[in-house]
């Protein structure tokens, strides 16, 4: 566990194993009908691959009795059961295709309908679980543990019938054609297999030193690598480069040991499979010399030899590869039973031709019942003015926008534009209607007139080019290769301010009637902090603007500042009159005047 969620890959509890495996079923109830079709044709696969050994066994009688009694050889008989040999191992290759195609397209269609659902489901989620998960977890979700799902259903499910029939199929076969050779081909199996778990058990606390050493080794780089000036400063490289060594030789010994006995892995199947297979020689010879069978069963029990090793390799497989499989349905459907936000199909109020005339009415809010970050907000803000929202770090300044902005609700009192409660108001509705720039840049990879017009089709080269020009990015643009058809991506070389700038032109041509400015200047330098200012006051002008910054020295133009402290209004003015009262606006104002 980390972070107290699940990983792909890791085992889950005892319960959670098969609570897992069940909710992945019933997810693909759609495709039972194919994948029992293909479950089938294993079935017929599996059963031509135990009868071909019995006729290769018929084969071997025919010739070795022509053979041994010095008469000829029935041609016939031999041309039948070559041929029949031949059309068991057609049908296998045929029926084994044709069930890999089955599950190739039933998994990649059950992939399909899992991405389809993440996708639908994150635009149902509030904001608050991106804020609770790591965005990193939320992507290995959508892609690592679909992917991992799509694998194990593909080849661990019909892998894991057929071998299991296999397994039956042959031990049957084995009894009915000769119990002595069954018992035999069994015990040898047996003690192979009780061998081969001695390599196991002690590779297994050679690969635990080898991840605790691995770790130990990457703890050591980082550190070194990130504190390298520091180690320069100390001339500790040669201490460090001892360190280093040492640890490394510790990871070179486990790891040896650890790669060596897994190594013998595969010998080790061999030698099961050999073991089995001179058991049978030797068990079939005596049993031959005194007549109980012929040259035909000892052929076929080499075969069954070879077959009853491998399914049960290939079904431990499968069962080890089910272990993830429900480790990653367990992360998916985490995610897909997430609460979601309302549903609010039955609002059909929408605001067109706002004014934007905005009343907080005694907001209550707290991300947790047991933390209320605002205790009682109200303020009342008329069309076109400037709102600067000011105040300490955790004061609430943006979590008064994401309530605006309806990315949460709020727990108690009413926020209403032009007198109509966004209570009543979808949330596509509101987000139509504020413009929006925040401290943390966004760029799609596409060229930057696509970025410009990100969802506004009708909006025309002219506006966004003027757009640019408002925000003194146009000359930047022009320089590049390809002009505004430029492609975003990592070769072009886009500095924090310059992303700054598209992503406030790109607020310039979505032309919304309010604006909401989360710290839009606060990557930018002085003098292009002075171009993006000129060009936001021509922005703001009849437009009801939102404004949270740090540096007060931006928001003295504003018609309102509110002072937030403790996710209460403390101060509430303009810039002249803050400061003429001497309080915590002037304090702060002042502590940064003298810093600066």
């Amino acid at each position: 566990m980390r972070g107290g969620r699940m990983i792909a890959g890791e085992r889950p509890a005892k319960g959670m194993f098969k609570k897992s495996l069940v909710k992945l079923l019933k997810y693909c109830k759609k495709y039972y009908g194919v994948m029992i079709l293909a479950i089938l044709l294993g079935v017929v696969s599996v059963v031509c691959q135990i009868l071909s050994p019995s006729k290769i066994g018929d084969l071997t009688e025919v010739i070795t009795g022509g053979i041994m009694s010095g008469t000829p050889i029935d041609l016939d008989r031999v041309t039948s059961l070559a041929l029949l040999i031949l059309t068991l191992a057609l049908i296998m290759a045929v029926f084994n295709y044709f069930q890999q195609f089955i599950m190739a397209t039933a998994t990649q269609k059950i992939v399909y309908n899992f991405r389809r659902d993440i996708s639908f489901k994150i635009n149902k989620l509030p904001l608050k679980y991106f804020d609770t998960h790591l965005y990193g977890d939320t992507l290995s979700r959508v892609t690592n543990d679909v992917d991992t799902i799509g694998q194990s259903l593909n080849q661990s499910i019909a892998s894991l019938f057929s071998n299991v029939i296999l397994f039956i199929g042959v031990v049957i076969a084995m009894f009915v054609t000769q119990w002595i050779m069954a018992f035999t081909v069994i015990v040898a199996t047996i003690i192979g297999f009780m061998i081969m778990l001695i390599f196991l058990t002690k590779s297994q606390k050679y690969f635990n030193m080898q991840q605790k050493d691995l770790g130990d080794l990457e703890a050591h780089i980082e550190e070194v690598y990130s504190g390298h000036n520091v180690v320069k400063l100390f001339n500790a490289e040669k201490s460090e480069g001892e360190e280093f060594q040492k640890i490394n030789k510790k990871l070179y010994r486990s790891a040896w040991k650890s790669q060596f006995l897994s190594g013998s892995m595969m010998p080790s199947m061999n030698f099961v499979g050999n073991f089995a297979f001179v058991a049978v020689c030797v068990v079939g010879a005596i049993l031959a010399t005194n007549n109980i069978i012929g040259l035909g069963p000892i052929a076929t029990f080499m075969i069954y030899a070879r077959m009853f090793t491998n399914p049960l390799s290939q079904i431990a497989q499968s069962l080890t590869s089910l272990q993830s499989t429900s480790a990653s349905s367990n992360r998916v459907f985490e995610f897909l039973e997430e609460n979601e936000l309302e549903d609010e199909s039955n609002k059909t109020l929408k605001l067109e031709n706002v004014k934007g005339n905005i009343d907080f009415e005694h907001v209550k809010f707290g991300y947790n019942k047991d933390k209320v970050i605002i205790h009682d907000f109200s303020v009342s803000v008329k069309a076109g003015q400037k709102v600067a929202i000011v105040g300490p770090t955790g004061a609430g300044k943006t979590t008064l926008v994401n309530l605006l902005m309806k990315f949460y609700e709020i727990d108690d009192g009413d926020i209403k534009i032009d007198g109509t409660s966004i209570k009543d108001l979808t949330r596509e509705n509101i987000h139509d209607l504020f413009g929006m720039v925040l401290q943390d840049t966004w760029l799609f990879q596409g060229t930057i007139k696509e970025n410009l017009r990100y969802n506004k089709e009708k909006v025309t080269d002219e506006q966004i080019i003027e757009a640019c020009k408002s925000v003194g990015v146009d000359h930047f643009i022009q320089t590049l290769s390809n002009g505004y058809d430029t492609v975003v991506d990592d070769t072009v070389n886009l500095s924090a301010g310059q992303k700054q700038l598209l992503t406030i032109a790109r607020t310039m041509v979505a032309n919304n009637p309010m604006l909401i400015l989360d710290e839009a200047t606060s990557s930018v330098d002085t003098r292009t902090e002075e171009l993006i200012q000129k060009a936001m006051d021509k922005l703001m002008e009849n437009r009801t603007s939102f404004i949270i910054a740090h540096r007060l020295s931006t928001i003295k133009n504003a018609d309102i500042i509110l002072v937030l402290k403790d996710g209460d209004v403390i101060e509430k003015g303009n810039h002249e009159e803050l400061m003429a009262k001497g309080g915590f606006y002037a304090d702060l104002y002042n502590s940064q005047f003298s810093e600066s």
